[in-house]
């Protein structure tokens, strides 16, 4: 039988964390949620905690340093005891709705990655910046050139996959790079991506947005290291 766990890995986020998780408990799909925080310094850290005691379900685990998503992602990976897991940021940008439809193809498509693609299908959709947009698109592109295999959204949050393979995985990336890690060394563990259409609404820099132009850069230049590596 087939159960879901999501990882929140956080970094100072006391503006949007307890809200991205009450979201997620609206939908009662989830076996475990796994709040993992990268060192904050502000009050999130207290957040989470007090967040483990609203539902036995949530587990919050720490970071020993400030070291990045992927770091974050690995710590996870101990404590999950479900067959699938999912990723989600804590911030405000994705919707949890999203993940019960991701969720639901899981019984026909049980080896898949499923991606949520911010530019498949035509639910809403927020963009503050159009250089980020563009950016996104030329990285999947470069991507799907490289690998030989089409994805359309390649910097998404959302990838819903098999715990086997998060496990088995050496997740190297410290950064936002980890994207890239995961579905690079995904296709070579399972040619099967399949992708969802999601919403998104993107927040601002003033409003804790924290990728940078050169984290780009990195997508680019990991795209064809994890594909000769």
């Amino acid at each position: 039988m087939n159960n879901l766990a999501v990882i929140i890995p956080f970094y100072n986020e006391e503006r949007y964390l307890e809200l991205s998780v009450k979201r997620l408990l609206k939908h009662d799909i989830y076996h475990q949620i796994l709040l993992i925080d990268d060192c904050s310094t502000d009050k999130s850290t207290k957040i989470a905690k007090d967040l483990t005691l609203l539902n036995n379900k949530i587990t919050y685990l720490r970071s020993l340093e400030n070291s990045g998503k992927g770091n974050a992602l690995s710590i996870a990976k101990e404590s999950l005891k479900t067959t699938h897991v999912v990723i989600h940021d804590a911030d405000l940008e994705y919707f949890p709705e999203d993940i019960v439809e991701m969720y639901n193809l899981v019984p026909s498509n049980e080896n898949s990655l499923i991606l949520g693609s911010r530019f498949l299908g035509k639910k809403v959709r927020k963009n503050l910046y159009k250089r980020t947009l563009f950016a996104n698109k030329i990285m999947s592109v470069f991507f799907s050139l490289v690998n030989g295999y089409s994805v359309t959204d390649v910097a998404t949050c959302y990838k819903l996959m098999p715990v086997s393979f998060f496990k088995e995985t050496d997740i190297r990336e410290k950064g936002f790079s980890v994207e890239i890690e995961i579905l690079s060394k995904f296709l070579k563990y399972n040619k099967s991506i399949c992708e969802v259409p999601i919403m998104y609404e993107g927040r601002s820099y003033k409003e804790g947005k924290k990728i940078k132009t050169s984290d780009g850069f990195l997508y680019l230049i990991n795209t064809i290291k994890y594909r000769i590596s």
